[in-house]
């Protein structure tokens, strides 16, 4: 029987220091972007997207569960907060929390039905799942089919927050993906954390030690689904609209794709991830459908260059934890 590696044994004191200030320069640097002039959408919709891929991160990189359905998350929460602001005309803080909810809510479902399965199968059902879905939301009339939600109000967040000035939205923003962070960071160095990596590395052993795998893998499923819903909620604001690409597998690839260039299993990878595919798709917009060849080039590099991802190749340069 083979032993547990490294990876799952409890976080160093170094270690977490050493990622608690890697926490306090990101959040700093991140406070200060509506004084540098940079384009506050930009950095806004890339903290959306931050967010849902360490999401994503929690369930792949410490669970060992690949999903090709998190779009439907992400998705979902979107119509729902969207059609809860602009048709019930609710406050900005309730179409979150109902955004939230029904992302949870599917998780608990598309969970309990794929989570019986491991390895491909686990991720076909997933993506299954989520074709279903957007083949669902296409003919729903409540999301107005490939027009979307338009329009979406912005409100005021408490009654106090005004969130059609950017700064305040931008702050907002930036407290949500913040307090996501912390809630993932606080998951991963907890005892439900270590199972979930004791999991990952050998299932069996587990197992045997007592641990119903299943139960602890379910719940990883919904956190990583519901914190990918409340991006999803976030980003409604963000962008003021809800439409089909945010429920369609090629979403799923991209979120794929910011992990693994960011650095799976590690804390900070898949932020950094994140602002690089939001930055290319931002800034080589008007190269058209070769912004998709050279993502893919860039993501062929990046495996071949950075077997770890970027953080995880700069992580082992430092020895730091990051």
């Amino acid at each position: 029987m083979s032993t547990l590696t490294d990876d799952t044994l409890p976080v160093p004191p170094r270690a977490m220091r050493d990622e608690m200030v890697a926490f306090g320069i990101m959040a700093v640097l991140l406070a200060i972007v509506p004084l540098t002039g940079i384009y506050p959408f930009f950095v806004m919709q890339a903290l959306c997207f931050a967010l849902l891929a360490c999401a994503f991160n929690l369930l792949v990189g410490y669970g060992g569960l690949l999903s090709f359905g998190h779009a439907m998350f992400l998705g979902t929460a979107g119509y729902v907060s969207a059609h809860a602001l602009k048709v019930w005309a609710l406050p900005p803080e309730l179409g979150i929390i109902i955004g939230t909810a029904a992302a949870c809510g599917l998780a608990v479902i598309t969970g309990y039905i794929s989570i019986r399965r491991q390895g491909i199968y686990f991720s076909m059902i997933t993506l299954a799942l989520s074709q279903l879905l957007y083949f669902i939301y296409l003919q729903a009339p409540f999301t107005h089919g490939e027009d979307g939600i338009q329009g979406i109000p912005q409100g005021f967040l408490f009654g106090v927050f005004n969130l059609a000035k950017s700064t305040v939205l931008y702050y907002v923003v930036l407290g949500g993906f913040l307090g996501g962070f912390l809630l993932i960071y606080r998951t991963i160095n907890s005892p439900f954390g270590e199972v979930l990596k004791s999991i990952r590395e050998n299932e069996p052993r587990a197992i045997s030690l007592g641990y119903k795998t299943d139960q602890y893998k379910l719940l990883a499923f919904i956190l990583s689904g519901t914190l990918a819903g409340f991006a999803g909620s976030l980003k409604v604001f963000v962008a003021q609209n809800a439409s089909l690409t945010d429920v369609h597998w090629s979403m799923s690839g991209e979120i794929v794709l910011m992990t693994l260039v960011g650095g799976l299993g590690t804390v900070f990878g898949p932020v950094v991830g994140a602002f690089i595919i939001i930055a290319m798709q931002q800034y080589l917009a008007g190269y058209g459908q070769w912004v998709t060849v050279i993502q893919g080039v860039i993501f062929v590099a990046c495996v071949l260059t950075f077997r770890r991802g970027i953080i995880g190749e700069v992580a082992r340069l430092l020895r730091r934890s990051l």
